[in-house]
């Protein structure tokens, strides 16, 4: 589901000129600069620095070692690139915090497998308190999956940890990962920052597949609305469309897309309310609480809901809710 660039020289026979380390040193940096999101995997390195910046702080609501080394230069030139990078983070860092007690709330309910799509930098095997006993099934883009192990060979996780290489494009690959995490239930399907990638048919697809072939019991994921697409700064869409990373999914109707794919909602946590909670709110957020007071309770419902992080069940006969 993450795509990868693959860059093809033109052949020549023009005489290869050798360049100082200094000057490719340059190039890479203008590079990154230039173009600091090349593919949908690269945001697994924005996150990971935005992960990086919580937990080097005093007053850290999780501690991510890793985050930094994961996140590397890659991740720090995109938070740098794109405007008020870094004053954004407060929004990464709710939703690491909402998934993290879903994640540890389904745990003492009884799962035993965790199937983390399109997992990119995600420490949490390695941060969480989790049972040894616990299977988390780690899953990315071949290219990803290396990248990965090289830079936690070092580092212990908590549970049985395994690395899939796979692409969920190919249908035979998904359906062999899917049949694999059903082998021990109950599962539960994390796909956080994945979702709103991909488009409305790939949704749709992938919720059906997770609903029967892999029998989940529960999947997590923050879901964005059309209100929200509309605030991203336009700045930001245009490195994202560089990247081939454009946003895509935002269901006018919120987590009822997924009522004829097999799945309710059985948690909403809003992102707006989960920051003051965390005490994580954005800039100028009093000025917006203020405000909210003046709308209807219609229109806050709409303004709670555009943006969050959800737990669906699954609803084992889709058709009763037609």
């Amino acid at each position: 589901m993450k795509q990868h660039w693959q860059w093809t020289n033109a052949p020549s026979t023009a005489p290869i000129k050798l360049q100082p380390p200094a000057s490719i040193h340059r190039r890479m940096t203008m590079s990154l600069q230039a173009y600091p999101i090349r593919n949908v995997s690269d945001t697994a390195h924005w996150v990971a620095i935005y992960r990086a910046m919580e937990s080097e702080r005093p007053d850290a609501l999780f501690s991510d070692p890793l985050a930094r080394r994961l996140g590397g230069k890659r991740g720090e030139a995109i938070v740098k690139a794109l405007p008020r990078g870094s004053v954004l983070s407060w929004a990464m860092t709710v939703r690491t915090v909402l998934l993290d007690e879903m994640v540890m709330r389904c745990i003492r309910n009884g799962v035993a497998t965790v199937l983390n799509l399109a997992a990119g930098l995600d420490a949490r095997p390695y941060r969480l308190d989790l049972p040894s006993s616990l299977r988390w099934l780690h899953v990315d883009m071949p290219d990803m999956i290396d990248y990965f192990r090289e830079h936690t060979r070092a580092a212990t996780p908590r549970c049985s940890l395994e690395l899939v290489a796979a692409d969920l494009r190919d249908a035979e690959a998904r359906k062999q990962l899917l049949a694999r995490a059903a082998e021990f239930g109950p599962v539960v399907v994390i796909s956080e920052g994945l979702l709103v990638y991909l488009s409305s048919e790939q949704v749709a697809d992938l919720a059906r597949d997770l609903h029967t072939m892999a029998c989940a019991k529960w999947w997590l994921f923050d879901l964005a609305s059309p209100q929200l697409l509309k605030f991203t700064p336009q700045r930001w869409n245009r490195i994202l469309l560089a990247g081939q990373a454009p946003f895509l999914f935002a269901p006018p109707e919120g987590t009822d897309f997924f009522l004829p794919h097999g799945w309710r909602e059985a948690e909403f946590h809003s992102t707006w309310e989960a920051s003051w909670r965390l005490q994580r709110t954005m800039s100028g957020a009093w000025l917006w609480k203020l405000l909210s007071r003046l709308q209807s309770p219609a229109r806050r419902e709409v303004m709670r809901r555009m943006s969050g992080c959800v737990m669906l069940e699954n609803i084992v006969n889709p058709s009763l809710t037609a």
